[in-house]
């Protein structure tokens, strides 16, 4: 089956503290715009609402702008920034570097489900 959305009307926002998703649920993909603003930090903003340590989500991400830096459960770390396409598999930490808001994109089976909801 077709079928074809537009980022500008997505089916939900999420919002949570220093940033938001915007997502769109298609067959077999979720996509998502989300928005970080500077000093969001994945285990501040949006552990306390997964009630997890860590984000256990994956995400196949590409970051439109600002930068990001990832850290794994394990301490591997990556900086990503504009143009900088990444997979980041279940448990890390996320933090916007700098003063600049990030905005990156997800494509993911079905992140945008599970994403900043309570568990």
């Amino acid at each position: 089956m077709l079928e074809v959305k537009t980022t500008e009307k997505p089916d939900e926002r999420r919002d949570f503290p220093r940033g938001h998703l915007e997502a769109l649920h298609l067959t077999g993909l979720d996509f998502a715009v989300a928005t970080f603003e500077p000093g969001w930090r994945w285990s501040e903003s949006v552990g306390p609402i997964a009630g997890t340590d860590s984000c256990r989500i994956h995400h196949n991400g590409y970051v439109v702008r600002g930068r990001m830096r990832l850290r794994m459960d394990d301490g591997q770390e990556a900086e990503v920034g504009p143009g900088d396409v990444f997979v980041c598999p279940p448990g890390h930490d996320a933090w916007v570097v700098g003063d600049e808001t990030v905005v990156a994109y997800d494509f993911a089976g079905a992140m945008a489900e599970e994403y900043a909801k309570a568990r």
